[in-house]
């Protein structure tokens, strides 16, 4: 199913009207950085909308989320008028419109497994090339745990990521 896309102008003039504007990201997103009057509602607890005839407007950070799961957030709205906010708050920031960045809050967990990740390679490719061979398991043990988090839905260096002193904010935010 797809939703009608809007841009950020569009959007807030159906915001201003009157829609509920849905932030469909994780907490962790959403407490770093939010469209003002954004109510966070995550994917994985999309079903606990509350009914309402009031138009809806679905956005996640970048538009790619909430079109890939269009069906699933129509369905949640209840036969309300949906839409999707294009682009999603990367647009609606890059449009001028104002956000909350709380620079205080850690930056999302997915990428900070993703800089972490990203170092260990870089870090296991230059220590084989540079040291000895034997560090280019570096990089074959963090690839291999990409593909296990990939394949199982477990990402054990974002639950370590998570328990760091860093992160803590986020949770009690």
């Amino acid at each position: 199913m797809t939703m009608q896309a809007l841009n950020p102008q569009q959007a807030r003039q159906v915001i201003a009207d009157g829609a509920r504007l849905v932030d469909i990201r994780e907490p962790d997103e959403h407490v770093r950085e939010r469209i003002p009057g954004a109510v966070n509602l995550p994917l994985s607890r999309i079903g606990e909308l509350a009914s309402s005839e009031r138009p809806v407007v679905f956005h996640c950070r970048s538009g790619i989320r909430t079109q890939a799961n269009a069906g699933k957030l129509s369905a949640a709205a209840n036969g309300a008028l949906c839409h999707v906010l294009g682009g999603g708050l990367e647009a609606w920031r890059a449009a001028g419109l104002p956000t909350v960045l709380d620079r205080r809050q850690p930056i999302e967990l997915m990428r900070q497994v993703q800089l972490v990740a990203g170092g260990l390679v870089v870090l296991g490719v230059l220590l084989g090339l540079l040291v000895a061979p034997a560090f280019a398991l570096i990089s074959a043990f963090v690839g291999g745990g990409l593909m296990m988090a990939g394949a199982t839905g477990w990402c054990g260096m974002a639950l370590l990521l998570q328990r760091m002193p860093w992160n803590q904010r986020a949770q009690s935010a």
